[in-house]
Formats: structure tokens, sequence, C-alpha cells
């Protein structure tokens, strides 16, 4: 069975684009595509997605809030965040409300589907700004501290924590330190353990506070 695909999206020519492109694809399933978030908890408890592609616009409820309302009903169900702007507030508000990636609509048809792909394997798929700016608003909110714990990360896996800090994706990474894809989704899986979070922008976070690269 397929990734099952949500959209919500307040521009109708766009979201025609986008249901176009989910149904297009063998490996997706578009279980819905909305126009806004009125009947949101009805609709996917109706059909329960993967993923929601969510529009950072959209109303009654915004992106950030229709992220929140999503997590506390489906905590499975991972959000894409897509939106035109790259605004700082939106970004971290974006991403403290647990959204799982945030890509700009500029090159959304090109990198949806790698994107979608990559968050299934466990990754954070972020558009190359947004990944730049979430590493510098870490640094502005977290002041690095002296007191370290000793998570016993390995030499490896502070080389792909880094990446991590730097904004790649698991492809990338892969590249840089010459192992296979599958190999750095195990590296990062140990890194959660061992630091005690569950997700990318927790484990930032924590290598940024705690000084740990």
């Amino acid at each position: 069975m397929g990734v099952k695909v949500a959209i919500y999206e307040d521009n109708p020519k766009f979201l025609e684009a986008l249901s176009i492109l989910i149904s297009g694809i063998p490996e997706f399933e578009l279980t819905g595509a909305w126009l806004n978030t009125r009947d949101m908890i009805f609709q996917l408890n109706d059909n329960t997605p993967d993923v929601v592609l969510m529009d950072i616009g959209i109303s009654p409820l915004d992106g950030i809030e229709a992220t929140k309302s999503i997590l506390n009903n489906f905590p499975q169900v991972k959000i894409l965040i897509q939106t035109i702007f790259d605004d700082d507030d939106k970004v971290f508000a974006a991403i403290c409300a647990g959204a799982s990636g945030y890509l700009l609509k500029s090159n959304l048809p090109l990198t949806l589907p790698a994107s979608i792909n990559e968050l299934m394997s466990g990754g954070s798929p972020m558009s190359p700004t947004i990944a730049r700016k979430i590493l510098g608003l870490f640094k502005n909110h977290f002041h690095k501290t002296d007191l370290v714990e000793n998570y016993n990360l390995s030499k490896r896996e502070k080389e792909v924590l880094k990446c991590l800090v730097e904004g790649a994706s698991y492809k990338i990474i892969a590249d840089k330190c010459g192992i296979a894809f599958e190999t750095v989704k195990t590296h990062i899986k140990n890194i959660y353990e061992k630091l005690h979070v569950a997700s990318m922008s927790g484990a930032v976070a924590k290598a940024i506070h705690e000084n740990l690269i």
C-alpha cells in the first residue's frame, strides 16, 4: 500500500496541481484535498493519512494551529508545511508545533515526491534556505551550556549530527560521510536514542545548546 497523503491549500489552482502531482505517483495515495481547515479533524478521521501537506496561510486554523490540532488527535501523522514565506517567526513556530518538514512553494513540484519519501524514512525535509534559518534560530534561541552530559556518541555519530545541524539531507550525509543511506538512518536512530530526543529539530537543538559538535 502506498503512502497516504492529504493536502490543505487555500489556492485552488495550486491545490489542483498538487493533487494531480500526488495522484500521478504510483507509490502515493491521495486521501483528500481541501481549501480550508474548517472540518479538518472529521476529514482526517474518515481516512487518516500518513502525511499531511499543510499550507501555513490556510484558514480558519492556520498551518501552525492546524499542525497542533492534527498531532493532538493523530500523533502518528507527519506534517509537511509548505509556504511562500521563510519568515523566522513562522519557521520557528511551525517547528515548535511539531511539523516534520518545511518547504517553500517555489520549488515544491520538483522536491515534493523526494521530500515525502525522506519524511517516511525518518528524515525532516527542508528547503535549503529554511535549513539555514533553522540553524540560525537555534543559535539565537539556545545558549550553549558548560554542563555537558556524556552521551557516548561515537566519532561517526558526531559527524552525522554535525551534518544534521548544518541542515543536510540523509542523501547528502551519506555522500559526505561515504556511507550507505540505510547506515545514515541507523546512525540517526542511535543519535536520537542517546540524546533522548524524538526528532531532528530536538537533536539539533540539543547539539547546539550543549555544544556537542
